[in-house]
């Protein structure tokens, strides 16, 4: 299958011969964002690559003095786990570009199934995770662990690449942490969590995202403002310049 020009992966070959691929993309409360770069710091997983995009925002991510790819990929061999952290939104208008091309690219490395990790807008006591699949498989191994969504739509690149893999038949499961606001949550992406560390036998730790969830969530408030400058800033037309001021 043809690359498409407008989104590129770019990763070395993964050690991992059948693995699951976690997607964390920016949305509500920034459940995928944060769960996902929770289960790359705890696993300590290898940074196998990136997505590039001439339609991504013109960003770069720094951390520590040093320069990150906005949308990333790491490996944990030892778990035949790769996740891929985004901190950059995607349109909808580049969805399903970016969503057909990390599939190809997951049907390429031989992945065994894709986990969409995002947010639900819902009005609840507890933080409650929701799921779907795109087979009666995948339905059946979550139905214990999370609230089936029983009708509904699952909506940006989430949604985008749940439908992808359907249109596949490619086995894929959603895990949709509910959180009562827009703000960051991080106590959403510890109620995802532990539904994958009970999914595929993982002891991520989220002590840390317990402790800390006022700080983490006014540091992630803090990157999502200043990469929605940086967007805003883009689609403003630009104006023309006077050569003497």
């Amino acid at each position: 299958m043809e690359p498409d020009p407008d989104v590129d992966v770019i990763t070395r070959k993964p050690k991992s011969s059948n693995p699951v691929v976690v997607e964390g993309f920016p949305g509500v409360g920034l459940v995928g964002s944060i769960a996902s770069q929770q289960m790359i710091h705890e696993l300590d997983m290898e940074y196998l690559g990136a997505i590039t995009s001439k339609h991504f925002p013109p960003v770069a991510m720094l951390l520590e003095g040093r320069v990150n790819m906005p949308v990333r990929i790491y490996e944990s061999a030892k778990n035949e786990l790769i996740v891929v952290v985004s901190d950059i939104p995607i349109h909808p208008n580049i969805a399903y570009v970016v969503s057909k091309s990390l599939i190809d690219w997951a049907v390429s490395i031989n992945a065994r199934e894709v986990v969409s990790v995002a947010g639900i807008p819902l009005e609840a006591e507890k933080h409650i995770v929701f799921g779907a699949a795109t087979t009666k498989e995948g339905v059946e191994n979550i139905k214990k662990l999370v609230e089936i969504f029983q009708m509904g739509t699952i909506s940006g690149i989430a949604g985008s690449i749940v439908t992808e893999c359907a249109s596949r038949d490619f086995p894929a499961i959603s895990l949709l942490g509910s959180t009562r606001s827009q703000n960051p949550d991080p106590l959403a992406a510890v109620a995802v969590i532990q539904v994958l560390n009970d999914l595929y036998n993982l002891s991520i730790d989220t002590e840390k995202l317990i402790k800390e969830a006022g700080q983490i969530e006014l540091e992630m408030q803090k990157l999502a403002e200043d990469i929605r400058n940086t967007v805003e800033q883009e689609e403003e037309p630009p104006h023309p310049l006077s050569m003497y001021g």
